[in-house]
């Protein structure tokens, strides 16, 4: 029993890792070789984890075989853009100026009741109100709406507009970001110092805190 527990440990911790290293992609943004490998990776693990009489070497050096190809390819990729084309394949136009491109839909195997419900999705259930929709190389579908059926932006009724960054969390569930408090130019005591301010005397009964570009402090206290 131990043996498969540190077995099975072992080969979870080297595929964390090995996942880690390929990068951050969720599944629907995996290209089609990233998808074969995570597939091939999954399998691999599982074949010694399962059969103890497998060696555990037997699937140890296939997955570190496979992220060395998968660092290959994508080091190929990001630097020929042939080679991108060849294994990652080209974005496909299906609607251009609000007509749907039948050709291009045969060609990717993709029917019009996808189409439809990719672009309800999008929130444009009408075709005539889409000047392009561009089925991507990770399956994602983008839809670039006609102009006069964008929405309206405060440049188009030239209001002038403040700067809006990213809020620094400042306190998560009881804990004191020291990092983020230095990197917004603030520290431990001015944040100790306005929580006093709105009654809370303890940052640690915080569940959360964080502050805007605007030197807004929000917070919630823990129930």
């Amino acid at each position: 029993m131990f043996v498969v527990f540190f077995r099975a440990l072992i080969l979870y911790v080297l595929v964390v890792i090995v996942m880690r290293i390929m990068g951050k992609r969720q599944i629907g943004q995996l290209q089609p070789f990233e998808f074969v490998i995570t597939i091939m990776l999954a399998e691999l693990a599982a074949i010694p984890m399962q059969n103890t009489g497998v060696p555990l070497i037997n699937g140890i050096i296939p997955i570190l075989t496979l992220l060395i190809a998968q660092l290959i390819f994508s080091f190929a990729t990001l630097k020929s853009e042939r080679l991108r084309g060849v294994i990652c394949g080209k974005p496909s136009v299906l609607i251009h100026g609000g007509k749907i491109i039948e050709k291009e839909l045969e060609r990717q195997n993709y029917n019009l009741n996808d189409l439809m419900e990719q672009l309800r999705s999008k929130n444009y259930p009408n075709v005539a109100d889409v000047e392009f929709a561009i089925l991507e190389t990770n399956g994602q579908m983008s839809v670039i709406p006609k102009a006069q059926k964008r929405a309206v932006t405060p440049e188009d009724l030239k209001i002038d507009t403040q700067y809006e960054g990213l809020p620094i969390s400042l306190i998560i569930d009881g804990h004191m970001l020291a990092e983020n408090l230095h990197s917004a130019g603030l520290n431990e005591q001015w944040l100790i110092d306005e929580l006093s301010k709105l009654g809370i005397n303890n940052y640690r009964d915080v569940l959360y805190a964080n502050i805007d570009t605007t030197g807004k402090l929000f917070y919630q206290k823990k129930v």
